[in-house]
């Protein structure tokens, strides 16, 4: 089912977050023989958008393809009439970059079987098996894993210089979705492996971009619940800002804060969308076939990849950082470190729920996930596997590009 790209991890020029104001850029190349339209929930002021703005441009730049982007696009009806336009006025590939743009875009795929339709993080292509729709995801799980090692890193020299400092870190989600669980954990495992006593609140906004909401819960989590590190699964400069007011460090996503904070930005992981874009627009070029479900791993260097991390803070990450992530990006490449390992965490109490099955000392010894979507939710896939020397891990988008871990582990509390 699936298909990978020689993705990687590490350390790419730092992307900030400013961006601009536009909702609606079509440029011409004047040579172009192909025309691809771009829809984004948000503009270029989230983070989440201007990822894949930036990457599909410089794409369509590569290959000679002119570009047609419709921002500020919601999960509605409204998404299905953009990318009808799209269709209609000669687009031959059009990409939707939010979730609930799903259903709509697999409606203009069947109106219009002969444009090809791809959507990030969705869930049903594997099901639907249309030949011109399409998801795409990468592993950014293995990302997240990664930032977290250099959060992990950045609170044992906290620890060391001040042993009184909290081993509490927080997180803030934009909605419990699979796809932020599967994120904040693997980053709390990757704090885990360097501070094993660490733990992490997590709280949620409820909205992908609601910078009020992430600056107010990156406060109080350092307030109230005396986090020494804050990351994030939302889009705005809110919680940066937050914790550079408090000089207290921050992970990002989706680009490096740096620029306007310089005392607390750590480090910043991301898909890069542009290898992505370029392998189907080469496809549409030669005639060639998009996959239908297409998952992005770590490749064989530290440049070349679509799961990427921008370089370290120069103030706030310990001087060792990119040489620790260089380390383990490694041994993830090499299938040795298992993000998911089901040894390096325990599920228990109410968590342990029908789907899910622990040995005595709550390591997961089954997990049957959700990943053919239906109404009811249905637990329909086991995904516990074991690598060749019989080690047991959870195969995060194994079964589809999109993520579908959404177990509650020990250590982290979801407020």
């Amino acid at each position: 089912m699936k298909k990978h790209l020689n993705f990687v991890v590490l350390v790419l020029a730092a992307a900030t977050l400013a961006g601009c104001n536009g909702t609606n850029t079509s440029s011409n190349t004047g040579s172009a023989k192909l025309k691809a339209g771009l829809i984004t929930l948000h503009d270029e002021n989230s983070t989440y958008d201007k990822n894949f703005i930036d990457a599909f441009k410089a794409a369509c730049a590569k290959k000679g393809v002119e570009p047609v982007i419709q921002s500020n696009v919601p999960e509605s009806n409204e998404c299905y009439t953009q990318a009808a336009d799209m269709a209609d006025n000669g687009c031959a590939f059009v990409f939707a970059d939010s979730f609930g743009h799903e259903d709509h875009i697999v409606r203009a795929a069947r109106e219009f079987p002969n444009v090809q339709f791809s959507h990030a993080s969705g869930q049903q292509a594997h099901v639907l098996k249309l030949a011109n729709f399409h998801n795409a995801f990468a592993s950014i799980y293995e990302g997240r894993y990664l930032a977290g090692v250099a959060a992990g890193l950045k609170l044992q020299a906290m620890i060391e210089a001040k042993p009184e400092t909290s081993t509490n870190i927080g997180y803030i989600g934009a909605y419990p979705y699979a796809e932020v669980i599967s994120g904040y954990t693997s980053y709390y495992l990757g704090v885990r492996s360097v501070v094993k006593e660490a733990t992490m609140t997590v709280t949620f906004t409820n909205s992908w971009y609601d910078e009020t909401a992430e600056k107010t819960s990156a406060e109080n989590l350092i307030k109230n619940y005396h986090c020494s590190i804050v990351s994030q699964h939302a889009d705005s400069w809110g919680a940066p800002t937050a914790c550079e007011n408090a000089k207290v460090p921050n992970v990002t996503y989706n680009g490096s804060t740096e620029s306007k904070c310089p005392d607390t930005y750590l480090i910043s992981s991301r898909i890069n969308w542009e290898p992505y874009f370029e392998h189907c627009f080469d496809q549409l070029a030669n005639k060639g076939t998009i996959e239908t479900d297409y998952t992005g791993e770590l490749g064989t260097t530290l440049y070349d990849g679509s799961v990427a991390l921008t370089a370290p803070g120069k103030v706030a990450a310990v001087a060792n950082t990119e040489e620790k992530l260089n380390e383990a990006a490694a041994k993830l490449r090499a299938g040795t470190l298992h993000v998911f390992d089901t040894s390096s965490f325990t599920v228990s109490g109410a968590n342990v729920t029908s789907n899910v099955t622990v040995d005595a000392e709550g390591h997961v010894t089954s997990y049957k996930a959700d990943v053919d979507p239906d109404a009811a939710y249905t637990a329909d896939t086991e995904v516990v596997e074991k690598d060749s020397n019989g080690k047991s891990y959870i195969a995060e988008s194994a079964k589809r590009s999109a993520p579908y871990f959404q177990l509650n582990i020990d250590g982290i509390t979801r407020i």
